[in-house]
Order: C-alpha cells, then structure tokens, then sequence
C-alpha cells in the first residue's frame, strides 16, 4: 500500500475519513466507527487518522457538523424557492423530512445525546444552530408579513421543529410508511398532508395557542 502522503493531500485524506466513516455507520452501524477501523477502510495508516482527530468523538462530532451543514443547505434551498412566507414554511418541513430519509445515518448521529450534551464537542451545536437559524429567519419573514404574531414566535419555532423532526424520524424507523399503508397512501403523501394540516391549524388559530 503507499504511504499515506503518497495517496491523499491533507485535505482529501480528511474527506476520505469521513466517507468511510459515513459507509461504515450505514452498513455496519455507529458502534464499528473506530479510528482504527475507519482508517482500514481508508486504506491508510492506523496512525493518520489522529492527524485530524485527536479521538472517536471528534471524529463523530465532524461527522455530525457536516450532516447539520447538507440540513441547512436544503433548509435554504426550500426558503428561496417561494416567496410566500407561508408556503416557505412549509415546504422547509418537507424538506427536513427529505433530508432525513436521504441521509439517515446522518440523520441519527446529529441528534446523539453525547454530542449534544458534551462540553467537549462545540461544532455540531454551532451547526446545528445556524441550521436552526435558517427556520427563525423564516419565521422573522412571516412575521414581518402578518402572518404569524410575534409574540409566539419561539413557540412556533419549537412546534415546527417538533413537527418535523417527528416525522423525519416515524419515515426513517419505518412506522409512517406502515400507517400510510394501512391508509393507502404513502409515507410521502401523509408526511406532507399532516404538514398542510398543521399549517392550516395555524391559519386558523393565527398562530395563537388554543
């Protein structure tokens, strides 16, 4: 085998320690993630994954960091999409859920309680809250429109990710798919009618609690 040096830059080598590590995690799941492991799977040396993470938690933390970061791009891609403050709501829910089902073991390592918890692991926070961002900017639009009050606007914020996330996680443990096919339809379709559903409880309500 070359050296290490010899087949990957300083860069490439990084983005080929997360790729393994993202394949290890979908076939074999989260527990084979090791550096060792995941340096076998590279192809390099036992010792070059230490030249970017100094242990298994940093490396699942950069792995967590990045999955926040595909989130928020599509978070933005559904925002300018429309220029209805309300159908970009949305439409930023059904594009949470896709996400998740595109990428479920990002989806599962994102919201791991020792990457959320640790003190030690700042970067898929910082992530996760420009991801978060995203949807109060939204929100900050609609209610600049009149569509939603201001006053409920963390409430709202919470009730939207709630929704979502709900979702994204009854699609990818395939519960939403057995319901919708006991209902005829499918995961998509009821996802995406539930989501219309809650938006219009909000029109009704105008955003205030009942």
């Amino acid at each position: 085998m070359p050296p290490t040096k010899d087949r990957y830059h300083h860069g490439a080598l990084r983005e080929e320690l997360l790729r393994a590590s993202l394949q290890l995690i979908d076939t074999e799941g989260l527990a084979a993630v090791s550096l060792r492991r995941v340096a076998r799977e590279a192809g390099v040396s036992p010792g070059a994954p230490y030249h970017h993470f100094p242990d298994r938690a940093a490396l699942l933390a950069a792995l967590s960091t990045r999955g926040y970061e595909i989130l928020r791009e599509e978070l933005l891609a559904a925002r300018a999409a429309d220029p209805d403050p309300r159908a970009v709501l949305t439409g930023m829910a059904e594009a949470y859920v896709r996400f998740a089902v595109a990428n479920p073991s990002y989806f599962r390592l994102m919201f791991r309680p020792e990457l959320i918890r640790s003190d030690k692991v700042h970067e898929p926070g910082d992530a996760g809250d420009a991801a978060f961002a995203v949807l109060e900017t939204a929100l900050a639009d609609a209610i600049r429109a009149g569509v939603l009050p201001a006053a409920d606007a963390e409430t709202l914020a919470l009730a939207w990710w709630a929704l979502a996330h709900g979702l994204a996680s009854l699609e990818i443990d395939g519960k939403l798919g057995k319901r919708a096919a006991e209902m005829g339809t499918t995961a998509k379709e009821l996802g995406n009618r539930i989501i219309t559903m809650f938006a219009a409880l909000i029109d009704r309500t105008g955003g205030e609690p009942t």
